[in-house]
């Protein structure tokens, strides 16, 4: 792990494993980089991975400036300036942030699974002021169950009687990654507010000109891919691809059926920068 300093003086902890080119992975909302490390060890006999918790998460400084997404793109930019890396992969809500990163960071290749892009209204917003009245009310439970049912509405779960699904969260909620998302909730819900006004034609994203892979799973929301289509008719070097027999979380899980197709996306041509640069930062 190393420590170097983020452009508002913070220290950030990079935790990087493998040997060869380099990859940064911006990690999802609810979670940190524990979840990710499957994804690393996957990777690792072909890439240099750098997991890095964003803030206000793990070992992450806190959220310090209302535009925290600004923040989040100022830390990515940061980190792939000390590891020498133009490759990324974003997650969820780090899919976001890795593709308003690349409309100015120089992002080689982005690799993005389930991205909470919001497309011409594509990203559902009803359940944001009912799971914050919950928040609001200190029940954090159902607030989190109020958001996975928004969330997931493909799945059969979010079709339940509302008492039973709160009651299947309560037991998750007892879990080490319940609690943690419990403990996120109300950064998860100002990061998706900041998505939500974010939303518009895929035209936005068009000044892009990293090589992107559009990756969603066959068992995640419908909407994602909706809103990978609508991007891949607009960047001009893009391509979607659905895993089959996964959900949201597949990138945590790290199956072959989606570390490898990730694998031979970064290993084509364009990957000439080196794994990692000199250290600027205290190696601990």
């Amino acid at each position: 792990m190393e420590r170097i300093t983020a452009r508002d003086g913070a220290d950030l902890a990079v935790h990087s494993s493998g040997n060869g080119p380099g990859i940064v992975v911006v990690h999802g909302g609810g979670v940190t980089i524990h979840d990710y490390r499957r994804l690393a060890s996957a990777l690792a006999d072909r890439f240099t991975v750098h997991l890095y918790n964003r803030r206000g998460r793990g070992d992450a400084p806190p959220v310090s400036r209302p535009d925290a997404i600004e923040q989040d793109i100022d830390d990515l930019a940061a980190i792939m300036e000390h590891t020498g890396t133009g490759n990324v992969i974003g997650h969820s809500s780090g899919g976001f942030i890795a593709l308003k990163a690349a409309l100015r960071l120089p992002i080689d290749r982005l690799a993005l699974y389930d991205a909470a892009v919001s497309i011409d209204g594509s990203f559902p917003a009803p359940w944001f002021e009912p799971a914050r009245e919950a928040l609001r009310r200190g029940d954090t439970a159902r607030a989190l169950t109020i958001a996975s049912a928004g969330i997931n509405p493909q799945m059969a779960a979010s079709r339940l009687p509302f008492g039973v699904q709160l009651a299947v969260v309560r037991a998750f909620m007892r879990t080490r990654i319940g609690r943690t998302m419990g403990d996120l909730l109300p950064l998860t819900l100002d990061e998706g507010e900041q998505i939500l006004r974010h939303d518009g034609p895929a035209e936005q994203w068009a000044g892009i000109t990293a090589a992107v892979l559009l990756a969603c799973g066959a068992n995640s929301a419908p909407y994602y891919v909706e809103s990978n289509e609508a991007l891949a008719r607009v960047l001009p070097q893009a391509g979607t691809l659905r895993i089959p027999g996964s959900g949201h979380d597949a990138l945590n899980r790290a199956r072959p059926r989606l570390t490898n197709p990730l694998a031979a996306f970064f290993a084509s041509a364009g990957n000439d920068r080196p794994a990692h640069k000199p250290q600027t930062g205290q190696a601990l």
